[in-house]
């Protein structure tokens, strides 16, 4: 059911107080008001606390700083007269005895004669003794088709035309802003590029991060990697190329779901942060980094209400990747942990989250350790696919050699030999065949010389890999992969045991 119909219901079954929680004063205002024409015949009574009641000239102003004498206008009318309240930041004023004993009084009035509150705030603060006499209703940010009519309606009024492809990636954009703010930032755009084109993108994007900024557990990373840029992994490759376009209007036409997300379970420095850096740049969607360790807080209740406000503000942004790095950090020995359930809490609200989300929040979580993984997060249903990124094979470390030098000398990287190089780093991932350059750049520089494949193959030498430290961990992940329980995302994988 949406707002529109659901607000009518509890109007005609005269529900006395109705608390909707929404950022968008104005737009809810205007909503209400509309609705009301069309379907109740009802006057409407405006009250804030600093101009008390303002649209109604036989009252204006009663109420002014007084919010008990704003409550009184109600008993002031006319029993027989249908009548709508709508009291702005009322919430602020509920944990007073006197407010809280006045509602409760009026409610008695409000159930027998069709006179109904509405208190519009935008936190949710009920205290106790008034959550049964008072229902709570959302109010969503502006649907794509909202979004749609204002882009057209001021596209029109600018007498400008633009294609269809950008005028669909800025309706994705603009979804989890409000109306307010998607035309503060247009009128920025035609301000400083006197039209609308690809690069508006970037400043709607620039408006999200001023949202996200407002929580300390989530942060936006800006990232330029590019999926190309990750050698081998031809596999997860593909299943992304694949799914690049489902956040598409076009994708919910076909009857496409969007995909829910991805879990990267490897060996350390693989590539799996890499990668989900890779998907938000390739999808162009904003990419959020959920910190794990501040989203246990240390008052009781703290890190529930942290772990809900990650969700409303990720869903409130979407589309776009939630990235949780190491995720098996966050919940390993949940059962022994001496936190009073709160761990237990945490992972049963995110893994119900996982399964029922319904907005465009792609996941992608890592992991090192799965032996420390609970069950419930790994088994399907909860990520649309598991990859195993393991240690990369002989055309990889080729690959990712050719990846890196090219990078550091992009006019002599063809100088090198890279199959010498690949053949000389068994068991090395693609973080420390990185370091291995490096290293060969430092031995060089301190020669006063260029470096060269031999300067590489030296450091090679000197680096133990972590993977021959870590042997019989590498050789479970592999033998794990190898029994189909987990998708491999390189091909033509062999593992010797």
């Amino acid at each position: 059911m949406n707002f529109n119909d659901e607000l009518m219901l509890l109007l005609k079954a005269r529900y006395p107080v109705i608390y909707i929680t929404t950022i968008e004063e104005d737009r809810v205002e205007y909503v209400i008001r509309k609705n009301i024409k069309a379907n109740l015949n009802r006057s409407i009574y405006t009250w804030d606390f600093v101009d008390g009641y303002t649209n109604n000239p036989n009252n204006k102003g009663f109420g002014k700083r007084n919010p008990l004498q704003a409550l009184e206008l109600v008993e002031r009318l006319n029993s027989e007269t249908p009548a709508l309240f709508l009291l702005k930041d009322f919430n602020c004023f509920l944990n007073d005895i006197s407010i809280s004993r006045k509602l409760k009084n009026i409610s008695r009035i409000l159930k027998l004669q069709p006179k109904t509150i509405i208190i519009i705030g935008s936190e949710f603060n009920i205290p106790k003794e008034l959550q049964d006499l008072i229902t709570i209703l959302n109010f969503q940010l502006p649907t794509e088709n909202e979004i749609s009519q204002e882009l057209n309606r001021l596209i029109t009024s600018l007498n400008i035309t633009i294609d269809s492809q950008l005028l669909e990636k800025l309706i994705c954009v603009c979804q989890g802003l409000s109306l307010e703010r998607i035309r503060r930032v247009l009128s920025k755009i035609i301000a400083t590029y006197k039209t609308i084109d690809g690069s508006s993108i970037e400043l709607l994007l620039n408006e999200k991060k001023q949202i996200i900024r407002q929580t300390q557990i989530l942060e936006y990373w800006a990232t330029a990697e590019n999926i190309q840029r990750i050698g081998g992994v031809d596999n997860l490759k593909e299943w992304l190329q694949k799914r690049k376009s489902s956040f598409s209007i076009q994708a919910s036409n076909y009857g496409l779901p969007t995909p829910r997300g991805l879990l990267l379970i490897g060996i350390q420095g693989t590539g799996k942060s890499l990668t989900a850096k890779a998907i938000g740049t390739e999808w162009q969607l904003p990419l959020l980094k959920l910190d794990v360790g501040k989203l246990f807080g240390g008052i009781v209740g703290e890190s529930e209400s942290r772990l809900r406000q990650m969700i409303e503000v990720a869903e409130t942004l979407s589309p776009c990747i939630l990235w949780i790095d190491e995720i098996d950090k966050a919940f390993t020995n949940i059962e022994s942990k001496g936190d009073s359930g709160t761990s237990n809490r945490i992972l049963g609200t995110f893994i119900s989250w996982l399964s029922e989300k319904t907005k465009p929040v792609f996941v992608v979580a890592t992991a090192n350790n799965v032996d420390v993984l609970p069950l419930e997060i790994i088994r399907k249903g909860r990520f649309d696919e598991i990859f195993f990124l393991d240690l990369p094979k002989k055309r990889e470390r080729e690959q990712i050699f050719k990846i890196h030098i090219q990078e550091f000398r992009p006019k002599s990287w063809k100088s090198f030999d890279y199959k010498q190089l690949a053949q000389l780093s068994e068991s090395f991932s693609g973080a420390e065949i990185r370091q291995s350059i490096i290293d060969g750049m430092y031995h060089a520089f301190y020669e006063k010389r260029e470096f060269n494949t031999a300067d590489i193959l030296k450091a090679l030498k000197e680096l133990i890999p972590l993977a021959q430290l870590e042997n019989s961990q590498t050789l479970k992940l592999q033998n794990w992969v190898s029994s189909g329980r987990i998708r491999p995302a390189s091909s033509k994988t062999i593992y010797i045991t």
